[in-house]
């Protein structure tokens, strides 16, 4: 694992194509639009390209539009892998056509992706990351680099409130806000929603439930998807909050049915339930982790482990 070696990576190629997990969330974004701003103001000679699905809710960020190139684009060069912990993960597959490949993540690790990797878990986010690796190895930030960058660190550190947030997270928030971007952009950004998001977030604190030892859950079926007029993601990923912060609930999870599978989005603020997502396929953090499941009986199978693990019984 070494920091070096992916810049030495990044300086022998004339080419750089950037990937990240689909469906981005804003460390997704913030890592990928962060490096791709950093290798351009530091070795403006390069050609460097950000790649993947389109970035949904985080379109308000500066540089989210994707990039479109060929597939002679990747001949020669260095594909680098962002905030993704598996390769059926990665956003756009092409990355294997790259003449060299390097990965920067924060995951638990499950498996080498690529060529040279620097995968740390110490991270509250990928971004945070990214931006040591800058600072390591005497990099500079331009403004737009650093507000990319700080935007992912505020969103996977839950606004520097989740365990993963250390006085080493803050050392190098404080190092981005020295380029002088505009915190009041980035906050409007993330936390202004419109009156049909709000709306949509209290149908489905309505839907809340609770095993008998208080693990929180919401269910939705395919049939339901439909009336509520957004995307799978932003049910799966984005009403899993709905059920944070509520006193006495120390696990939660929202699944939703996808086609013929079952997204499930697993968060806790006291346990580790990433061996509960790994058992059923998944992975992800210790107290957010994720899986998709078969059906509704495997779905409620994980959720009785989670009663288990809320008790202190074997799993």
């Amino acid at each position: 694992m070494s920091f070096e070696a992916i810049l030495r990576q990044i300086r022998s190629h004339d080419t750089v194509i950037l990937h990240r997990h689909k469906n981005p969330d804003g460390d997704a974004l913030g890592s990928q639009i962060g490096l791709k701003r950093l290798i351009e103001h530091n070795f403006p000679e390069k050609k460097v390209y950000a790649v993947g699905d389109a970035a949904g809710r985080f379109s308000f960020m500066d540089g989210s539009t994707m990039d479109e190139i060929t597939d002679e684009i990747y001949a020669g060069a260095l594909a680098i892998v962002l905030d993704c912990g598996a390769a059926h993960l990665i956003s756009d597959d092409r990355y294997q056509k790259a003449a060299a490949t390097a990965r920067f993540d924060h995951h638990i690790f499950t498996g080498k992706l690529a060529g040279e990797e620097v995968v740390d878990t110490s991270y509250e986010s990928c971004a945070g990351l990214i931006a040591e690796f800058a600072l390591r190895n005497g990099l500079t930030f331009s403004k737009e680099a650093a507000k990319a960058l700080y935007t992912g660190m505020v969103t996977d550190s839950g606004r520097f409130r989740y365990d993963s947030t250390n006085a080493n997270t803050f050392r190098i928030a404080s190092e981005l806000m020295k380029t002088g971007f505009d915190l009041n952009e980035v906050y409007a950004g993330l936390y202004a929603d419109d009156f049909a998001y709000v709306r949509l977030r209290a149908q489905f604190t309505l839907k809340i439930k609770f095993t008998d030892v208080g693990v929180g859950y919401i269910y939705t079926t395919k049939e339901e998807l439909p009336s509520y007029g957004v995307d799978t993601f932003t049910i799966s990923r984005g009403m899993v909050s709905t059920m944070a912060d509520l006193r006495g609930v120390d696990v939660w999870v929202n699944f939703t049915e996808d086609g013929d599978k079952v997204l499930a989005e697993i968060r806790s603020s006291k346990y580790n339930v990433n061996p509960i997502a790994v058992k059923y396929g998944g992975g992800g953090h210790a107290k957010a982790s994720g899986a998709a499941l078969a059906d509704k009986a495997e779905a409620m199978a994980m959720l009785a482990d989670l009663d288990k693990l809320v008790k202190g019984e074997e799993i």
